[in-house]
């Protein structure tokens, strides 16, 4: 077994099927995207409706499909948008000057607009994070020492997985690293137990990792960007800062019996062959033994982690430090000479950029739709057609989130999803009619929701790290995704009646 340590330190498994759509699939969307930006611009000037809201709504239509389709890149898309803003609003007229038109630089300057946004910036730091967590190996100490306390049994090392995912959802915010991370851990396990890659037991380990990375995504505030976009969207549109513990405590109980629910969902329809493993741990032991001694720079990054998490947790409370500038703080410490442990030659040429540049982009095209009460007047079509106008609180909540479960299902992407619906779900909210409706609360609620891509591998790129693995087969994990969504929405129907209520956010 002594052989198998470098299967336990391997870099984040590459998904071996392509997260792109078929080259038609391609095709079509760009096509019917193009088509419906032009229809839109076309149509006849309508009541109530903005030219520059009119133009709006044609990229919006634009940015669905190419999203829905994955017709472009996600980064190449940003910069389309933002082109398609810059000229398309810069036609259109300057409300500050009648008979002018705004130009295309103030469009411009509308859509970096998003970078400005807290949300963005804590995405990038949370890069950096998930970046330091690799370099210095600390995302796996943490997850084969959980593993190496749960015993050999199978469904111990079900619950190992499981709680190393809730572990590292509150040090390492990206969901594509997590599954990154214990993936390969999870391959090294299978391999020193001469166990076959396409066992139930292999295939329910991988499955409950991603599956899991999932579900760990709405119980942290900084645990995935489509989090943070919400975040910022309540910030910037709503003028409502949620703390770092205050999301904690609405979404962790959620996210915890959501975890509860999946180990018993992966014991019902993926049961391993076995009860007990030979040399399980004795396995796990060997790996947490080839990591060797934890490292200067793990230390370092140890102690740095704990003390950002402190300042997360006591914000609004022993100090007015919001989490983002806390976070930067952290990030700087990381680089400087002595005291940090990165270098930024190497580290910036493994940071995803392009979520940066998709995310920034994204919240501008969301906060211009309300800008330009394009989001105001396509809400009335909504309310009406959902017949929303004087429903409850509750009522509205269970509607919007069905729909957006539905939605999730042909978007890759929980932050493309998040831009795309909190703007339009937050002009929905403020045009209904319901007495002591929280906004802000339900947008918060209404955001965990982007989260529920359980259905289809193709819902995150972290199930396509999942799926790369061979482990599994596609109809298994739809089968699991399934279960998994329909226990979440009835969970969201208990807590939006009960808890969620209670505390004031429904």
């Amino acid at each position: 077994m002594s052989s198998q340590p470098p299967a336990f330190a391997a870099t984040p498994i590459a998904a071996q099927a392509s997260n792109a759509p078929l080259p038609l699939r391609k095709t079509i969307g760009l096509a019917l995207g193009v088509l419906g930006l032009i229809i839109v611009i076309l149509l006849p000037p309508a009541q109530g409706l903005p030219v520059a809201g009119q133009y709006m709504l044609a990229i919006f239509v634009f940015a669905v499909f190419i999203w829905f389709t994955e017709a472009i890149d996600y980064a190449v898309s940003a910069v389309v948008i933002a082109t398609l803003m810059t000229f398309l609003l810069g036609m259109t007229p300057d409300a500050a000057k009648p008979g002018h038109e705004l130009g295309t630089s103030a469009a411009l300057s509308m859509a970096m607009n998003g970078f400005t946004n807290t949300g963005v910036v804590l995405i990038a730091a949370a890069l950096f994070i998930a970046e330091a967590m690799e370099v210095t190996a600390l995302d796996r100490r943490i997850a084969l020492n959980i593993l190496s306390k749960v015993g050999s049994s199978t469904r111990r090392i079900l619950i190992g997985v499981l709680l190393a995912q809730v572990a590292l959802s509150f040090v390492l915010p990206s969901t594509t690293a997590r599954v990154g991370c214990l993936a390969p851990i999870m391959l090294g396990i299978v391999a020193a137990l001469g166990l076959d890659k396409k066992s139930r037991f292999s295939g329910m380990l991988m499955i409950a990792v991603t599956q899991g990375a999932t579900i760990s995504i709405m119980g942290v505030k900084t645990g995935a960007a489509a989090n943070l976009i919400t975040a910022g969207f309540m910030e910037t549109l709503l003028h409502y800062s949620i703390t770092w513990l205050d999301w904690l405590i609405v979404a962790a109980p959620y996210a915890g019996l959501m975890t509860i629910a999946l180990y018993f969902i992966m014991i019902k329809l993926m049961p391993p062959e076995m009860e007990e493993i030979p040399g399980g741990k004795e396995a796990i032991q060997n790996a947490v033994g080839a990591l060797g001694p934890m490292s200067h720079n793990e230390k370092k990054l140890t102690a740095l982690l704990l003390v950002l998490l402190c300042f997360w947790v006591t914000e609004g409370k022993l100090h007015h430090f919001d989490t983002a500038s806390t976070t930067i703080a952290a990030i700087s410490l990381m680089f400087l000479p002595k005291i940090g442990f990165l270098e930024w030659k190497l580290t910036q040429k493994r940071i995803a950029w392009g979520i940066i540049l998709l995310t920034g982009i994204g919240v501008s095209l969301g906060t211009a739709l309300l800008k330009t009460h394009a989001a105001d007047w396509l809400t009335h079509f909504v309310v009406a057609g959902f017949g929303l106008q004087y429903a409850s609180a509750y009522v509205i909540f269970v509607t919007i989130a069905a729909f957006m479960i539905v939605v999730h299902l042909g978007f890759s992407s929980a932050p493309a999803l998040v831009s795309t619906m909190i703007p339009v779900v937050i002009a929905v909210l403020q045009s209904v009619k319901s007495p002591g409706l929280n906004i802000a609360g339900m947008t918060l609620l209404l955001g965990f929701v982007a989260s529920f891509g359980f259905v289809l591998p193709v819902s995150g790129p972290h199930h396509m790290i999942a799926l790369g693995t061979e482990t599994f087969e596609v109809r298994d994990f739809i089968r699991v995704g399934s279960v998994l969504a329909v226990a979440g929405y009835l969970l969201l129907l208990l807590f939006g009646a009960t808890y969620w209520s209670w505390l004031g956010y429904l």
